[in-house]
């Protein structure tokens, strides 16, 4: 769709997750708002293109629980408006040992935010689950709450309905400098826009955004694998016999993570919470250590889930953009107060998006944030530094 002219209220540079549900809140209040992307859309460079993602209520952070509830009922709204279902129901099953402090306060948020969870023994998860293996006396925590969000489906769902409210999407225009001030004017490799506010959620490009503004956040970007892994007997592990998603929280040194098989028939989705630092423009070039994370995948399939075939069928590649704390950036430019930055959203931001987007909506109309940004300022991070010129 073409841009019109003029001054808009908004724009957002970024059209993944974060930016299209910042797009539709605003869309949503009746604000001129421009959603620019630098690739043609769809695409697969970013973070948050594929199937499927985790929805969960599980946190061991009370303020993403208390997100979660509003969430849930913004995804329910959005299935509603796009006339599709974007979500599958599966319950989530966290396996630990059961003096895992993570395990633990996880069960504590649950029980404190009153979600609807279980906890389950040795003996109970052998009965519930017998094509999982136990071998180390794991004890679960069932989160009731836990399914699958269809992700490309969401953000096709949620770019039509950016249109539908009157925004405008604008997708292969890169940003090649950004000029402080009211308005703030954008510049990209097609056009000149300016805006009353700009939000900047530009994922694994948020420091290649930020640097004519004179701020380097401490983003890393990780290359992680993404692997299919096929049934041995058709329908043993997939969504139709209401097989659970699943977060193993210490047979690795990260979290290994399941999904049921859906979106590939007869293939479950099991990943490694972690990857490589990569160059997100080079993210496609072959590194020594990818062997490593699908060897620690080899062995976990092995030994915990024998009815799937040892080796992944096929292999995908997405990027997530950490944090040093794994907890997002909500927050306004320093010296810009309208122009707002949404990022590092750590492999986990994707269920969390409605509300981020709410949150960045308000930021750039300068409304009463909605949660409390304390956990997400950017100055709790002591290396936040000035851009190179």
């Amino acid at each position: 769709m073409a841009a019109q002219k003029g001054l808009w209220d908004a724009i957002v540079i970024g059209a993944g997750i974060q930016g299209c549900f910042t797009a539709y809140h605003l869309a949503k209040h009746s604000k001129r708002v421009l959603l620019l992307e630098q690739f043609f859309l769809p695409h697969s460079r970013g973070s948050s293109h594929g199937q499927s993602r985790i929805i969960r209520k599980a946190y061991p952070e009370d303020f993403y629980t208390r997100m979660m509830d509003e969430c849930y009922q913004t995804w329910a709204q959005l299935e509603h408006e796009a006339g599709t279902q974007l979500r599958r129901h599966t319950e989530l099953l966290l396996l630990g040992m059961k003096e895992n402090p993570e395990l633990k306060t996880m069960q504590a948020t649950l029980s404190r935010q009153g979600i609807d969870h279980e906890c389950l023994s040795s003996v109970d998860l052998k009965q519930r689950f017998p094509n999982i293996e136990f071998t180390r006396g794991e004890v679960g925590l069932l989160d009731k709450t836990g399914g699958v969000l269809y992700a490309d489906k969401a953000l096709r769902a949620l770019q039509l309905v950016i249109c539908q409210l009157g925004g405008t999407v604008c997708d292969g225009e890169k940003v090649v400098d950004i000029i402080p001030g009211l308005p703030v004017t954008v510049k990209t490799t097609s056009k000149n826009y300016q805006a009353n506010s700009l939000v900047i959620t530009a994922g694994p490009w948020t420091n290649r955004v930020l640097h004519p503004l004179g701020i380097e956040l401490p983003l890393q970007t990780l290359r992680i694998n993404v692997c299919y892994w096929r049934e041995k007997v058709s329908g043993s592990y997939s969504v139709s016999q209401a097989f659970p998603c699943i977060l193993c929280l210490d047979l690795a040194p990260h979290h290994i993570y399941g999904l049921p098989a859906s979106e590939y028939p007869g293939l479950m989705k099991i990943c490694y919470h972690h990857g490589d630092s990569v160059d997100p423009e080079e993210r496609d070039c072959p590194t020594t250590s990818d062997n490593q994370d699908v060897q620690i995948l080899c062995r976990f399939v092995r030994d915990h889930l024998p009815g799937l075939q040892h080796k992944p069928d096929i292999m995908e590649r997405c990027m997530y953009t950490n944090t040093p704390d794994e907890h997002f950036i909500l927050d306004c430019h320093p010296e810009y107060d309208n122009i707002v930055i949404g990022a590092g959203f750590s492999g986990h931001g994707f269920k969390l998006a409605p509300v981020v987007g709410k949150i960045l909506y308000e930021l750039s109309m300068k409304l009463p944030p909605s949660y409390d940004l304390a956990p997400f300022r950017m100055n709790r991070f002591s290396t936040l530094s000035k851009a190179h010129s």
